[in-house]
């Protein structure tokens, strides 16, 4: 999993972005089975990232680089 968040460009919708960014926030959680066992520091680190990432598409933050 890239530390690196996927970029936002004018031929890439928000709605897109977001849709990727859910799929990585579940595939953290996936096959962990239930209830799930804790999640380690990086990948907390990692969840955290990608739900700030989220916040800020969903909200329409995001600028493409230059």
């Amino acid at each position: 999993m890239s530390p690196t968040p996927p970029e936002r460009s004018p031929s890439r919708p928000a709605a897109d972005l977001a849709a990727e960014l859910n799929d990585r926030i579940r595939n953290l959680w996936a096959g962990r089975g239930h209830p799930a066992p804790p999640l380690s520091e990086a990948q907390r680190a990692e969840y955290r990232r990608l739900l700030a990432e989220l916040d800020r598409v969903t909200r329409g933050d995001v600028t493409t680089a230059a």
